[in-house]
């Protein structure tokens, strides 16, 4: 059963978590009384639809529908989650919350406040245990952290289940054990932001350098080990109490301004904004987005190709959807093996999906059923493994990016040594490419086949004597070069 999100509020930050939740396959209804609210939220989308696929190495679910709702009161109605991204002024909050409560009054809120307390969003709350701190980062589709913050008044269970539905759309929830106003992120932030600001009154640097600074420097080392990470490295092969005696004292240096704040007025406004306009104003916002997400879509994928940071949240992420596909079933067809989606680095100066993910795609593909017949990498770390001695390719339609694939195996014999498939890569149901293959059972200390054991056979050889009754495929045992 498709479960339903409200989204109170259409901003940059509400449009985001209804693209989370949408594109999770969730259905979204939006209350947002801004007239402009589903032009906003449909750009929101539109990069969305965009970015999110690029990082998943699995099939997306079939996405949501989305609603704009005319009254809170429609929005929450049947709703499983509520989000509130509304502006931050504490009394806009409470009215909201109980106008939500008096139609949703168990029905988990988390509101996207960068500052306020749970506490202070909980006062004069009907059911003060189901409101709770949810505050993401921007772009909510694509950067996975989500402050949890309860207060002593929270449902505990509440809390955990929340923080699982988070899980379960990708996000990754850091329980904050303490409230304090701007929780944890907004505060490294906030600090960072005011020595920004005073680095540019007195001069010192403008936007554009302060910018370059962070993005060149410490910016990376910070996006895939934090703060306490990188400081350990640094303190060489002695660990963190050699950086602390090291640089300890420099905290007693008149370095920084931050407990001192520059002047709030129109000078120092005009002259932040001025230097940001010549830094970036050769762009458009919607532009800035679409190369911020590229960006970002290239270091999430390093970091999950190391499994590392928040590139972990992403290989849960795939392995739950995949925990969650329907096992496979040798019926009256082909069976379905696994599903993907054409990613950037998929594609050739022609735009196209290049050759050699083709032959990815099917890798990806028979590596599937071979786990299901129990030829794991646990098997193999047995000594023995199956492996690929042909493989002939037809590339018959094009894939281009985002495109949706399905990758079926069809097996045209099976015995104790042998493994002959034929693989369709689709894309709507059609053959892009169809790839035959000869797969040997192989005793890789000895270097040369062996029969597979009965464990194996005894799932494999049920699923070839059910393929036998399958049209054996016309491109079966072609050569290159043969006419059609």
């Amino acid at each position: 059963m498709t479960r339903k999100a409200a989204i109170i509020g259409g901003g940059v930050i509400g449009g985001g978590w209804a693209a989370r939740f949408l594109l999770n396959g969730w259905n979204v209804s939006i209350f947002d009384p801004d007239p402009e609210a589903p032009r906003k939220v449909g750009e929101v989308l539109a990069n969305a639809r965009r970015a999110l696929p690029s990082l998943s190495d699995g099939p997306m679910p079939t996405e949501g529908t989305i609603t704009f709702a005319g009254t809170i009161t429609e929005a929450v109605e049947g709703a499983d989650y509520i989000q509130e991204s509304v502006s931050e002024r504490l009394d806009l909050k409470h009215r909201v919350f109980a106008q939500i409560q008096q139609v949703a009054p168990d029905t988990p809120i988390g509101s996207s406040t960068s500052g306020f307390k749970p506490s202070e969003l909980q006062q004069h709350a009907a059911n003060p245990a189901t409101i709770f701190v949810a505050h993401p980062f921007n772009p909510v589709y694509l950067l996975p952290l989500a402050e949890v913050v309860p207060s002593a008044k929270s449902d505990p269970a509440l809390i955990e289940a929340v923080k699982e539905t988070l899980r379960e759309i990708g996000m990754f929830p850091l329980h904050v054990r303490k409230e304090i106003d701007a929780h944890i992120a907004d505060r490294f932030l906030e600090a960072v932001w005011r020595e920004a600001l005073w680095l540019v009154k007195d001069g010192i640097a403008t936007t554009e350098e302060i910018d370059e600074a962070i993005r060149m420097g410490f910016g990376l080392r910070w996006g895939q080990m934090g703060l306490f990470e990188t400081y350990r490295v640094a303190g060489g092969e002695a660990g963190m109490k050699h950086f602390m005696a090291q640089f300890g004292p420099c905290l007693t240096w008149p370095w920084t301004k931050l407990m001192d704040v520059p002047e709030f007025n129109d000078e120092l406004v005009d002259l932040i904004a001025g230097q940001s306009d010549a830094q970036s104003g050769h762009h458009t916002i919607r532009e800035l987005e679409r190369i911020r997400d590229q960006n970002l879509i290239g270091f999430l994928r390093v970091l999950k190709e190391r499994n590392w940071g928040a590139g972990k949240v992403l290989l849960d992420h795939d392995a739950r959807r995949k925990a969650a596909m329907p096992a496979p079933v040798a019926g009256e067809g082909p069976m379905e093996m696994a599903r993907m989606h054409v990613l950037p680095g998929w594609i050739d100066y022609n735009g196209h999906m290049t050759e050699s993910r083709y032959l990815f795609a099917a890798s990806e593909t028979a590596d599937a059923f071979l786990r299901h017949i129990g030829a794991d990498l646990a098997y193999v770390g047995t000594g023995f493994s199956y492996y690929t001695a042909e493989t002939h390719i037809m590339h018959l339609g094009e894939a281009k990016l985002g495109d949706a694939l399905t990758g079926t195996v069809q097996v045209l014999h099976a015995d104790e040594k042998r493994l002959h498939t034929f693989i369709r890569i689709l894309k709507d149901g059609e053959a892009v490419a169809t790839l035959e293959q000869m797969l040997l059972h192989v005793d890789m200390k000895a270097g040369k086949t062996c029969a597979a054991p009965e464990a194996i056979l005894s799932r494999l050889m049920p699923i070839a004597n059910a393929h036998q009754a399958l049209a054996k495929p016309d491109a079966a045992g072609r050569h290159v070069g043969q006419r059609k």
